[in-house]
């Protein structure tokens, strides 16, 4: 059992009467990244989000998972969950988040938001390494996955596929960043390990039908 930092409350986040809601869309600020890649980031969207982390935290059926990395079986270095189209999502408001995110994106999208994956770092030593969202539609086609974070900001590093400058947000306490366009495509994102002290964090992933 390791021993992990308890997260530091934001000096922002006050939904009032103990709410947690979401604030408008408009205001995303988007980064052209080059070769069709784009990504758009909004700070706090999710008021309330210190209050969702410990609901999450607590209440989702987190699981850790094995997978195979030079010819051994290592443990996946973050919890996960994932919630399918037909699921009931894991709180109320990221069903409204998904909704919200389906009609402001739907249109450039062409499609809604319809899958959940949820990932908890639970302090420096969770990770997840270099990747882009390829499996299935987003290794052929432009798509969008958004991501809100609550808990500890943490940084999430994007860099062109195959090396290049790095392009770094730190990410936490209900912000929104989306990546859209190629992205998925032509960079790729990772959330690095780190030796400072950091507490835990959830990223939420809003994916359309057929993007893991």
């Amino acid at each position: 059992m390791r021993n992990t930092l308890a997260l530091q409350p934001s000096l922002f986040d006050d939904a009032g009467q103990g709410g947690i809601l979401l604030g408008p869309l408009a205001g995303a600020r988007r980064a052209e990244l080059g070769a069709g890649a784009w990504v758009e980031v909004l700070e706090g969207w999710v008021r309330g989000a210190d209050r969702l982390f410990e609901q999450l935290a607590a209440e989702v059926p987190w699981r850790a998972e094995q997978r195979e990395m030079y010819e051994r079986v290592v443990e996946v270095p973050r919890l996960l969950a994932s919630y399918g189209e037909r699921d009931e999502p894991p709180h109320p408001v990221l069903g409204e988040a998904r909704a919200a995110l389906s009609t402001h994106y739907g249109p450039e999208l062409g499609e809604p938001f319809r899958t959940l994956g949820l990932c908890y770092y639970r302090d420096g030593r969770d990770s997840v390494a270099w990747h882009g969202d390829r499996i299935g539609r987003g290794a052929r086609e432009d798509t969008m996955v958004a991501i809100v974070s609550v808990g500890e900001p943490r940084a999430l590093l994007l860099r062109p596929r195959g090396g290049g400058p790095v392009v770094r947000h730190q990410v936490g306490h209900g912000d929104l960043l989306v990546m859209g366009g190629s992205c998925q495509r032509t960079w790729e994102h990772a959330v690095p390990k780190t030796a400072r002290p950091v507490g835990p964090r959830i990223s939420i992933q809003f994916r359309p039908r057929g993007v893991a």
